[in-house]
């Protein structure tokens, strides 16, 4: 358990290596990042820091307005990460949090929100095999086919794979690394894709598996 920082994703783009090899990485902006609240275990039952990404919006509610009033912060984007009770006692409200609490080559683990697809077939959100093309078939080239059977069960199970929304779900990858960190603005440069579209806010923390 230690603290991370919420990220804007910026985009892909690729680093070279000192030996010429191309690594693809996504770039993520974590600049503006503060400490906004403080859980502890005797007032809310366990530690955590809440930390605050700032994030100018005309559709706050006035509850959250009147939140970062309070501790005298510019309105954000909030995310928690649970700490241990001494690392709490090294921070408080309003304190900056920057880049450097990473290092080049750590592990990560980035949670965010997938692209929203719609409403989509199985074909694309199970990768089922399409029906044949002819040989009497007219209808049901991309049918998912049979659901179950009929008096026994006399029901469809839950969790049948079938057609419906796709994407627009929080995602975590884990153990993406660090490749190159840019103290100065503010940016991780990390190894692969992560989830969300390029502007999305991201939740980006140590790993837990390295």
């Amino acid at each position: 358990m230690s603290i991370g920082l919420i990220g804007k994703k910026s985009g892909m783009s690729r680093l070279f290596t000192e030996d010429g090899a191309s690594i693809p990485v996504t770039a993520i902006s974590v600049c503006g990042n503060f400490v906004a609240d403080i859980k502890t275990a005797e007032k809310d039952g366990y530690d955590a820091l809440v930390v605050s990404k700032t994030n100018k919006s005309n559709n706050l509610p006035k509850s959250s307005t009147e939140f970062f009033k309070k501790i005298n912060l510019e309105p954000g984007k909030l995310a928690e990460f649970k700490i241990n009770t001494e690392t709490a006692q090294d921070y408080q409200v309003g304190t900056h949090l920057t880049a450097d609490i990473f290092e080049s080559g750590q592990h990560v683990d980035i949670t965010g929100t997938s692209k929203g697809k719609g409403y989509a077939g199985v074909i694309k959100r199970h990768n089922f095999a399409m029906q044949d093309a002819t040989h009497g078939n007219s209808l049901s080239h991309r049918a998912h086919g049979s659901i179950g059977q009929c008096q026994t069960p006399g029901r469809v199970w839950k969790g049948k794979k079938m057609s419906g929304h796709m994407g627009n779900e929080t995602k975590t990858v884990q153990n993406l690394k660090i490749v190159d960190l840019d103290i100065e603005n503010s940016v991780l440069y990390v190894k692969g894709a992560v989830p969300g579209f390029n502007g999305s806010h991201i939740k980006i923390k140590p790993s837990i598996k390295k």
